[in-house]
């Protein structure tokens, strides 16, 4: 409960009540755009600098290594559950939603530890950066194949698919977001303590009120996009609810194997409960023409982003602390 009185979530609370009630607030999407990347360019900075005091260590490098295994299997795993459910070209870009991350749901997790006075390792940030974009290329890859097996359009169009398959795999691996976050961190291992003391002002003080800001722009959001789910399977709106603690769940297992202390675990536990509704579905609009935007796009934003910024948090970073501390 105390998590819902942190004035970020209230802001996104503020956010849902007026978007439910179709009041004209709204936020210019050049702000939005800025503030985006002023919280992944700030995230970048903070785990740089821990990381010059750190540096690398088998702890890291397991932390790591385990957010590359989610990555890969949350996807595929969604994919076989949703099959049942959906076309295949619906459940492979749903699933590759639910495979990937949502930035502004890890940074409000960091928020939530520094609030508690939580350790976690900085090195989480490129965690984060590593398990968005497996997900994007299994969506793009699986969508190929399924044309190639479905052979009913001209054989033009699966070349052209084929063809474009390149670029969005580009797309997807050098995304202007996830450079910055990882330069940002870049600057920060270089700079280290004396950056750190100068760019206090700029990612530790501004922080806090960024994210609110924010949060208000998504709670917009989330309740504008909570009608497109109008007419969709119940069976979809309950995978909503129960896939990110199904996916945090696997999380905290890995976590256990590899004996990765509680911060790093939560932090692990909330990316892999999270939902892309940026990266992902901007480029499978593209990628992958075929599938319901408004599915995979309402899912995630309506029901998933709000579930885990109001309860998910709280409850995946209590969950890792009993089980590991």
């Amino acid at each position: 409960m105390q998590n819902l009185l942190d004035p970020a979530i209230l802001f996104f609370i503020f956010g849902l009540i007026a978007g439910g009630i179709k009041s004209n607030l709204e936020i210019p999407p050049q702000i939005s755009r800025f503030l985006s990347l002023y919280l992944l360019m700030a995230l970048g900075l903070k785990g740089g600098f821990a990381l010059s005091h750190s540096g690398m260590n088998l702890q890291i490098a397991s932390s790591l290594g385990c957010a590359i295994v989610l990555a890969l299997i949350i996807p595929a795993i969604a994919y076989l559950v949703l099959r049942r459910l959906l076309s295949a070209f619906d459940a492979a870009s749903v699933a590759a939603t639910y495979g990937s991350v949502s930035a502004v749901t890890y940074i409000t997790a960091v928020q939530y530890l520094d609030n508690h006075g939580l350790a976690y390792g900085g090195h989480m940030a490129a965690a984060m950066a590593l398990m968005e974009s497996p997900a994007i290329l299994f969506a793009v890859v699986l969508a190929n194949y399924i044309r190639q097996q479905q052979r009913s359009g001209p054989a033009s169009f699966a070349q052209k698919h084929q063809h474009g398959l390149r670029k969005v795999l580009h797309e997807s691996l050098t995304d202007g977001a996830q450079l910055l976050l990882l330069g940002a961190m870049l600057v920060g291992i270089l700079s280290g303590d004396t950056g750190k003391a100068a760019m206090q002002p700029f990612s530790g003080d501004l922080f806090k009120g960024m994210l609110a800001f924010f949060l208000l722009d998504m709670g917009l959001m989330a309740a504008r996009s909570m009608p497109e789910l109008r007419g969709k399977s119940p069976l979809l709106m309950i995978f909503s609810l129960l896939a990110p603690v199904a996916h945090a769940s696997i999380a905290l297992g890995l976590a256990m194997v590899l004996h990765i202390p509680a911060g790093d675990a939560g932090l692990l536990m909330v990316l892999a409960a999270s939902a892309s509704y940026i990266a992902v579905p901007a480029v499978l609009r593209h990628a992958v023409p075929e599938a319901s935007p408004s599915l995979y796009f309402g899912m995630s934003l309506g029901i998933t982003f709000p579930l885990n910024i109001l309860f998910g948090i709280p409850l995946y970073i209590t969950a890792a602390q009993h089980v590991l501390l």
